[in-house]
């Protein structure tokens, strides 16, 4: 497969991402867990199919020290006992929140509140950023093509 186009060399691509892409350098920096923002990655480009990010966050949540347990159940984290309830409310959230359209209505009152429960405001603040960075990036991704499977983790 190749890409479409290699947006990281385009001019106005350059002109753009050049300020979108720090923010999600950014994330890592605040208080919600680096393996809850993990897991919330994978999750969003598991509904989306974007085949690079799950490709980049997989290698990534491994190469932090995330288990293959976890990592292989993500798909399947409400039947799975290996996620605590912080991360599945963090999981629920990032899913209707990437699935605005098919609800009609965007997040639910009661997602927000579990998801509220477990995440101070700076933290919530960082998972819906995530989670709409995620969505961004996904959408550059299969919309260009972008082939999975060469990324190294440390690499963006």
């Amino acid at each position: 497969m190749n890409a479409r186009l290699n947006y990281f060399t385009s001019p106005i691509a350059g002109k753009t991402l050049k300020h979108l892409m720090p923010a999600g350098k950014a994330l890592k920096n605040t208080s919600l867990p680096l393996a809850t923002q993990e897991l919330v990655a994978l999750r969003v480009s598991q509904i989306n199919g974007c085949a690079a990010c799950l490709d980049m966050h997989t290698k990534e949540a491994a190469a932090a020290g995330e288990s293959a347990v976890r990592l292989n159940l993500v798909a399947a984290w409400r039947e799975a006992t290996v996620f605590t309830e912080a991360e599945r409310a963090a999981l629920e959230l990032a899913e209707e929140g990437t699935r605005v359209a098919d609800a009609g209505r965007g997040v639910s009152d009661e997602v927000w509140a579990r998801a509220a429960e477990h995440y101070d405001e700076e933290q919530l603040t960082a998972l819906v950023i995530l989670v709409s960075f995620m969505n961004m990036v996904n959408r550059l991704n299969i919309i260009t093509q972008q082939p999975a499977g060469d990324y190294e983790p440390g690499q963006f």
